[in-house]
């Protein structure tokens, strides 16, 4: 190998983190062009559908990762018959694992990995996201790191609540109690689990006190995600509706806020950046103050135009990478506190915190009608990215912690060797 890196890591992915245009493929694909500077990387990804994406062949997507390693895909098998859709349900539901479990059954990709462990070495495994459970048991032997972008059985705890139907509510619960249980069964097993904030981190620990557990927080592009001079007006959320807490965000502001920012007489425009069906959007081309673009390459562009940038999200987990953009572009943002969440956000210093429908309303017009506001609370949200998490930071504190893993410094029992 020469003069390049000596340890080798194994990538076990639920999306091919290219190109990275939502939260999960935005953190993933950083990690991994931070990573590919000491690991050797062999990746094994799922090609999950995703309508965003569609345009660019699977070839197109894996050239994106090949300066970072050598990477493959394997599809969803449930994403391609409607009838393996419903027997992954059923099966979680009779055997008691999560839904996960079966979504990713996938008799290819376990005969490349079994492959892979059979043939080469590796000093540590990645492995993106809990939802690949069923992976765990095929790479017990090695260090493994576990990345966690959300608490994912509070994250369906919220959605059980949040359900209007009282059947997605009692499996929405029924799911959570079956990711939990697998939370408290491999937290504690795998060397260290990172989560991307400290209430996830606290989240985590309370399941599995025994678990090595740190945080490495999302990260942000301070050099592509600039402030920018010219003209601003209007609010804009970025954020595709193929994501539950999205979609319901965009339904509570339509519905709630919207009217109420009109009934003040605030006719203000609030642009929703992202991948929406022909349905959402013809539905919402009639709504008052609401416009939806679908997908964009660039949201750049519409963060600059804006004027504020808005997050009434009522469900989710993790921690928002769209408000790490709007910070490092320099954005006076109002969000709900679950919006902020895991950013440690600090109110009317570099972003405003409302969780009424009134209160959001009230703090969009006050953003909105004043220029100082604006400033300062952009101001503030930019130095916030920049000191706290644009990725050059984020980098010590990733290379730190996989090679420590990798070398065996960190052990199972949750003690630093």
């Amino acid at each position: 190998m020469g003069d390049g890196p000596t340890r080798r890591l194994l990538v076990l992915s639920h999306r091919v983190p290219f190109p990275p245009h939502n939260g999960a493929a935005l953190r993933t694909f950083n990690i991994l062009r931070l990573l590919a500077r000491d690991f050797d990387i062999t990746g094994l990804c799922f090609d999950r559908v995703d309508p965003a994406t569609a345009h660019l062949p699977l070839s197109d997507r894996l050239a994106g990762l090949a300066p970072y390693g050598r990477f493959s895909a394997y599809p969803i098998p449930q994403e391609h018959s409607r009838a393996r859709l419903g027997y992954d349900h059923a099966r979680s539901v009779i055997s008691g694992r999560p839904y996960t479990w079966y979504t990713h059954d996938s008799a290819p990709f376990v005969r490349r990995l079994t492959d892979l462990l059979r043939r080469e070495r590796f000093d540590l495994v990645h492995v993106d996201s809990l939802d690949l459970v069923r992976m765990l048991s095929f790479v017990r032997d090695l260090p493994v790191v576990c990345t966690h972008h959300n608490v994912e059985s509070s994250l369906l705890r919220r959605r059980a609540v949040a359900a209007v139907r009282g059947g997605q509510r009692a499996y929405y619960a029924f799911q959570a109690k079956l990711v939990e249980r697998a939370e408290r069964e491999w937290l504690p097993r795998v060397q260290l689990n990172i989560a991307v904030s400290s209430t996830d981190a606290a989240a985590l620990a309370a399941l599995a006190p025994r678990a090595q557990i740190a945080v490495v927080p999302n990260g942000v592009d301070v050099e592509y995600f600039t402030p920018r001079d010219g003209p601003q007006s209007g609010c804009v959320f970025v954020g595709g509706t193929g994501w539950h807490p999205n979609r319901d965000a965009l339904e509570w502001f339509a519905s709630a806020i919207a009217p109420r920012l009109a009934a003040s007489g605030d006719a203000a425009v609030a642009t929703w950046v992202g991948r929406a069906t022909e349905g959402e959007r013809r539905r919402y081309d009639g709504v008052p103050g609401v416009r939806l673009t679908g997908y964009v390459d660039d949201v750049r562009p519409y963060l600059a135009a804006a004027a504020c940038f808005i997050a009434p999200l009522r469900v989710g987990g993790g921690t928002r990478l769209k408000l790490l953009d709007a910070w490092a572009m320099g954005k006076a943002i109002v969000s709900t506190s679950i919006g902020a969440e895991g950013l440690d956000a600090r109110h009317n210093v570099d972003i405003l915190l409302a969780d009424t429908e009134a209160a959001f309303a009230e703090a969009i017009a006050s953003v909105l009608g004043d220029a100082g506001l604006r400033d300062r609370l952009g101001r503030a949200g930019r130095r916030t990215a920049e000191e706290r998490f644009s990725w050059s930071v984020i980098a010590r504190q990733v290379r730190d912690l996989y090679l420590s893993v990798a070398d065996g410094h960190v052990v199972a029992d949750g003690k630093a060797g």
